[in-house]
């Protein structure tokens, strides 16, 4: 590749001279051994100097020498030039002939015509010819003097030289022609980069084009930090805190990032670009942006890049701005919140009185206890609604765990949920060991408990059995509540822990609820470092599984 990028180098220098310089600088080798001969002539080979051939050979290369200054190449034929090795030939005769017996290997010169006339690329057979004639003529004159007496010496002598001018000849041909497949190569892979690289600016152009259109700011960095790319709506994200409102700690040529809370900074190694180049992968990372009403609360995720050997090359982060949406959220949270505490406090009164008036059963009329007995059902059920309603709006359940033992709190939940079972003809069954040690809030926990089994009971419309086992080892509880009812699909089970989602079987078979109940569910047993899984087909039942930390420890 080197040798590639000199002979490219030599080219271009030797294109930018002139053709006159150019004709000169290839006649110059010759012109210099025959001009240093001439002026050694005197003191080294006084017979030179009267040696009439020999002179005008000298006066011959030197008008051929003036001529490649003088002659307008550029106006002529292009190959006109050559005419100037083929005459090389005859000064190189005249200049050997003249200079026998005195000096004798002045023939070896016309090594350089022969260069010349091979290395043009031009009239290869002639150039071939005159590199095998022009030399044996240059040598016939010496033969010819010996004759008749030629011994096969003197012949092979005068064949010699033009064997070897014919294979330098030859030799320059191949290999010009192998320079030049070279220079075709170089040139074809030459233009496939130059349309590569104008395709990859188009590409890029394209991509930035489509990077600056989307209202999503994304950052690519490298392994050592460094960004390789961001985005414009990245760019507002990252515009820098002002001195007056910098927080100290954070980097003043940096935006104002916080926590959840919307007002306690996030330390640098929380910060997504520096999770991400740490090597993280995250999803929906919320953090806030900025302060006061221009805060903006935008989700973040991060995904690395793999080099060829799967290590870390370096990752992107996307930067999502969801302020509509948890602003959107958190104005329905208050206004559920608001509701349901309105709701409250009226149905507590509600039940309150006709609690008093019950009691005095005695002064009403059979029909009108059963009347007030369904209002203090339905009471009570509103009351529950509206108990879950504030259950689901608060943004923050409390749960204090501590070491509880899940077998006396499913043993509760199925000592009060028989009564309902009884009535759907459902049974009621339990495989737990006892104890059962768990890292969890017993209240909470039976409260999720009591949904999960009030939930298979409730889907069993038409009997079957209701099933709660449990399992431990030394890092997690894992409880299963599985029942024998109408199941639900794949698609369904996928969203029955959103709040208010209910089954399509369950609203044509009337089933009372809100779809509250297992959002709940959900937030408690994860409030506890937990999960909870749904399993379900059509008509064969469904089976929820929780999985609770042993001893604090987040469950896997």
């Amino acid at each position: 590749m080197g040798e590639q990028l000199l002979v490219r180098d030599t080219d271009r220098f030797f294109r930018r001279l002139g053709p006159r310089f150019q004709v000169a600088l290839c006649q110059l080798p010759v012109t210099v051994i025959l001009g240093a001969m001439a002026i050694a002539a005197p003191a080294v080979w006084p017979t030179l100097i009267e040696n009439g051939v020999f002179i005008a050979s000298i006066a011959l290369m030197g008008a051929l020498f003036l001529s490649c200054f003088l002659v307008p190449w550029e106006r002529l034929p292009a190959n006109a030039y050559l005419v100037i090795p083929i005459l090389d030939l005859v000064v190189i005769g005249l200049a050997r002939n003249g200079a026998v017996p005195a000096v004798a290997g002045l023939g070896v010169l016309a090594i350089f015509p022969v260069i010349w006339l091979s290395a043009s690329g031009s009239f290869a057979r002639t150039s071939i010819f005159l590199s095998f004639f022009g030399p044996l003529l240059i040598a016939m004159p010496t033969v010819v003097q010996k004759f008749p007496r030629i011994s096969p010496s003197d012949i092979a002598t005068a064949i010699l030289l033009p064997l070897m001018m014919l294979a330098v000849s030859l030799a320059i041909r191949f290999a010009s022609a192998n320079v030049r497949v070279q220079r075709q190569r170089l040139e074809k892979k030459d233009a496939e980069l130059r349309e590569l690289l104008i395709e990859s600016r188009d590409r890029e152009r394209l991509l930035k084009t489509v990077l600056d259109t989307i209202d999503v700011g994304i950052v690519a960095v490298a392994a050592d930090g460094q960004t390789v790319l961001v985005n414009g709506q990245q760019k507002i994200f990252q515009q820098p805190a002002s001195p007056a409102t910098s927080v100290p700690g954070q980097n003043e040529s940096q935006p104002l990032i916080f926590g959840q809370d919307r007002v306690t900074p996030l330390p640098p190694d929380k910060r997504p670009i520096q999770r991400a180049i740490a090597g993280e992968t995250f999803a929906d990372y919320l953090v806030w942006i900025g302060e006061g009403p221009a805060q903006r609360a935008v989700s973040t995720a991060a995904r690395i890049i793999k080099n060829d050997d799967g290590g870390f090359s370096g990752a992107v982060i996307v930067f999502s701005d969801v302020t509509g949406l948890v602003e959107a959220l958190s104005a329905k949270e208050e206004l559920i919140s608001n509701v349901s505490h309105e709701f409250r406090s009226p149905l507590m009164s509600v039940l309150g009185n006709v609690d008093l008036v019950l009691d005095e059963a005695d002064s009403l009329t059979p029909s009108g206890v059963q009347r007030l007995e369904v209002v203090q059902r339905n009471a009570e059920r509103l009351l529950s609604l509206v108990s879950d309603l504030l259950v689901s709006a608060s943004t923050v359940l409390s749960v204090h765990p501590r070491r509880t033992d899940l077998a006396g709190l499913i043993e509760t939940t199925i000592g009060s949920a028989q009564a309902q079972a009884d009535a759907t003809n459902v049974s009621l069954s339990t495989n737990v060991p006892v104890p059962l040690w768990a890292h969890a809030d017993p209240l909470r926990i039976a409260q999720a408990l009591d949904n999960l089994v009030s939930n298979a009971i409730k889907y069993s419309p038409d009997g079957g059995a209701v099933t709660v086992s449990a399992s431990s080892n030394e890092q997690w509880v894992q409880l299963q509540v599985q029942d024998t009812g109408m199941g639900i699909s794949e698609e369904e089970s996928e969203r029955i822990f959103t709040r208010f989602f209910r089954t399509q079987a369950a609203r044509n078979a009337d089933i009372p609820g809100v779809g509250l109940g297992l959002s709940i569910t959900k937030t408690i047993v994860e409030r506890h470092g937990g999960r909870i899984s749904c399993a379900s087909k059509p008509g064969a039942g469904t089976t929820f599984t929780v999985t609770l930390p042993a001893e604090g420890a987040a469950a896997p």
